[in-house]
């Protein structure tokens, strides 16, 4: 496949932006601007002039479109900034007006990512079809009253949401449904995310961070970072957070403690009915997994495919992808990489894999153990144990990949 010759779809083309703070930003304009105008080249009066006359029609224009909330704008003192706040963070996020969206974006603006002294400007991309959505999500925001929430911004073009972002969170695709597996939305969803590459590449901060949600999530973080190639690739997150999250669930269930004893949980591979939860370096209560749970049968078998299958059964029974969860587990990624990893643990993420140490296919995104120091960085974990058994599997879903593309 040539992922950097997916061409631009009609639907993310044009767009809007509104800006709302919750009674914390200095100026507050909260309507609906039209998309980027061109550069103007003349003399300086002359440019003057037309500049005037631009912003009058543009202010005229977003008069007449503009509606409650959307229509006023709050001028605050200076002083209403609170000194200690660190550098404002802009956090872009695509499908904003999805059911995971709708879990995802009050966490970030109550500081559960960043803390509580790091104010966050939201930019909420969505499509033509969503935008009325779009504009209730930032009105729920406001009255959310979160002080830490400097600006919400909304709109449809990639180009314009994503500008300055130094967070990426790309949640819009289209869904899986049931009996529907994630290499299905291959295509549908490449083109989407190459456009939103394009977009990154140039216009994002040159050191964002960017977590793809939207299924099959590894093939399209690599059809992401291929579109974005000013851009680090080290930088491109697939998740696979929530299948750890559920990995380290049925090992608690199947132990008898709570989850939180359990650590050095590895998802490998991709988000996907192939993936590896590793049970060989999983510990409980600082124990290797298999000193404590001796059923080795449910270890390679039930466990395995529990973790594995989790997502289509939840789909079975409730109509619809996981949203709250997969939610928390977006929340759980972006800390593992703003807060240090505590010593001797890990984390899963899907990564780019050139230069791995475990001898994984070159050039795919394909989830592994982390470390942080807590800067947004990471470092691939070297300490880690391999029998016949998890290297069987681990190459068995990298030729996967690298065959089938997801």
């Amino acid at each position: 496949m040539d992922l950097s010759s997916l061409a631009r779809p009609q639907a993310l083309r044009g767009g809007s932006t509104g800006a709302l703070g919750a009674h914390a930003a200095r100026r507050r304009s909260v309507q609906l601007l039209r998309p980027r105008r061109p550069t103007f080249r003349c003399s300086v009066e002359a440019a003057k002039q037309q500049v005037q006359g631009t912003l009058a029609a543009e202010a005229e224009a977003a008069r007449k479109e503009c509606f409650g909330v959307f229509c006023t704008t709050y001028d605050l003192e200076a002083d209403e900034k609170t000194k200690s706040w660190k550098k404002l963070v802009n956090v872009s996020v695509s499908g904003a007006a999805g059911m995971i969206s709708n879990h995802l974006l009050f966490k970030l603006a109550s500081g559960e990512v960043f803390g509580q002294d790091q104010p966050i400007a939201l930019k909420l991309l969505g499509s033509e079809r969503s935008l009325q959505a779009l504009e209730g999500v930032a009105m729920e925001l406001e009255d959310s009253l979160y002080p830490l929430l400097r600006e919400v911004s909304i709109g449809i073009d990639p180009y314009v949401i994503f500008e300055d972002a130094d967070w990426a969170l790309l949640i819009g695709a289209k869904p899986r449904g049931p009996g529907v597996e994630r290499a299905a939305l291959l295509d549908i969803n490449g083109q989407i995310f190459a456009e939103q590459g394009k977009a990154l590449n140039a216009v994002a901060s040159r050191n964002v961070k960017v977590i793809v949600v939207g299924n099959p999530c590894n093939t399209n973080a690599l059809i992401c970072l291929k579109n974005a190639p000013n851009l680090p690739a080290k930088n491109f997150h697939a998740l696979t957070r929530l299948d750890e999250n559920r990995a380290k669930c049925q090992l608690a269930l199947k132990a008898g403690v709570f989850y939180d004893k359990i650590s050095n949980m590895t998802i490998w591979g991709n988000h996907s009915t192939t993936q590896v939860p590793d049970f060989l370096n999983a510990k409980i209560n600082g124990r290797p997994v298999k000193e404590v749970i001796k059923d080795t049968k449910w270890l390679e078998e039930d466990f395995t495919i529990t973790v594995q299958k989790r997502g289509g059964v939840l789909i079975q029974k409730w109509g619809r992808s996981s949203a709250a969860s997969t939610a928390v587990s977006i929340v759980d990624a972006m800390r593992s990489l703003v807060t240090p990893t505590p010593e001797g643990d890990w984390f899963s993420t899907g990564v780019y894999t050139t230069g791995n140490p475990y001898g994984i296919a070159e050039d795919i995104v394909f989830s592994m153990p982390c470390r942080s120091k807590g800067d947004g960085d990471y470092e691939l974990v070297k300490d880690v144990a391999m029998d016949d058994f998890l290297w069987g599997r681990i190459k068995k879903v990298a030729l996967s990949c690298r065959n089938n593309g997801w």
